[in-house]
């Protein structure tokens, strides 16, 4: 598995959307078991601190969850995780769309170049 970071935003927030995106793409299955703080951490090439901040946020956020002895696990919430896939879907919506209106395409032609996209590729 390969980390990637950039410098325009913290490491452990980085950490955070990419064990996000694992989990929507269904690479970290729900109610797996994850690896321990101080591995995640020497695998990503982090502090084993940053690590766990960033595990921390996505158990408060209810994406990994807790077991006292035996460590951490992907949530079973699947109401949780098409949520989350919903809440990411439409960034990179949002993201493409304004993108497209920076280059001066109107809605409609948005639209119509996504469908002249989709039936070429099928």
């Amino acid at each position: 598995m390969v980390w990637k970071f950039n410098d325009e935003q913290p490491i452990y927030q980085q950490i955070i959307s990419q064990i996000k995106e694992r989990i929507v793409a269904g690479e970290w299955k729900a109610g797996s078991k994850l690896k321990s703080v101080r591995e995640l951490a020497l695998e990503a090439g982090v502090n084993p601190n940053t690590m766990q901040k960033a595990l921390a946020e996505l158990e408060r956020e209810g994406l990994v969850y807790s077991q006292r002895t035996a460590g951490r696990f992907v949530s079973d919430n699947k109401e949780k995780t098409d949520r989350l896939q919903e809440e990411m879907t439409m960034e990179c919506i949002k993201t493409f769309v304004a993108q497209m209106e920076k280059m001066g395409y109107k809605k409609e032609q948005i639209i119509e170049m996504l469908n002249k996209y989709i039936s070429e590729n099928k």
